[in-house]
């Protein structure tokens, strides 16, 4: 499965998994276009990934944290 800056949801969960330590209330923006662009997974142009796309990711991330 790869993924793109839409997949919202998916993102979330894989850094959920892949970063179980991290609180996502307080990741920076640099930060978490850098940690979802590692993700083996991802598959899309890193330069899409924008303030709205990281702002959804994080609230996503955040409610699978919880």
């Amino acid at each position: 499965m790869s993924l793109k800056w839409t997949d919202v949801q998916d993102i979330a969960i894989e850094l959920a998994e892949c970063k179980p330590e991290t609180d996502p209330r307080y990741v920076n923006f640099v930060d978490l276009r850098q940690w979802v662009v590692a993700l083996p997974e991802f598959d899309d142009d890193p330069q899409h990934g924008g303030e709205k796309v990281l702002e959804a990711i994080q609230t996503a991330w955040i409610e699978e944290a919880r």
